[in-house]
């Protein structure tokens, strides 16, 4: 039975998902938190940004200077990265520097793995 196909159901939902949408594809984004003023190593407050991210369940890959965010909308993107933010104000940071960077590709499904796949060497 074709629907019985769990790997078939997922994608006949993030079909759906895009249909219900009007559009097609994948919001991918860079994201970048940084406390000013609290010494050199953010480390500390990196990783409870990133706690926020892992919580929120949306896929995100960290690399040495940012990290890349995936979600089916704005509207989650813009609610995981004001937890973030806020998150690290809290942890005692007095200043914090938020940029994002969106992708929001509509002609077709992209993800942080094809965006990758695209450009191997």
């Amino acid at each position: 039975m074709i629907l019985g196909n769990s790997f078939f159901l997922k994608k006949l939902l993030k079909l759906h998902s895009y249909v219900v949408r009007g559009d097609i594809g994948m919001i991918i984004a860079e994201l970048s938190i940084t406390p000013l003023g609290e010494g050199t190593s953010v480390g500390k407050y990196v990783k409870i940004a990133l706690q926020v991210l892992k919580e929120s369940r949306v896929k995100f890959e960290t690399h040495a200077m940012a990290t890349v965010v995936e979600c089916e909308s704005l509207e989650k993107l813009f609610e995981v990265v004001k937890k973030a933010h806020y998150s690290v104000l809290e942890a005692g940071a007095k200043r914090v520097i938020t940029t994002l960077k969106i992708d929001d590709r509509r002609d077709k499904e992209a993800t942080i793995d094809s965006k990758l796949d695209s450009i191997k060497v």
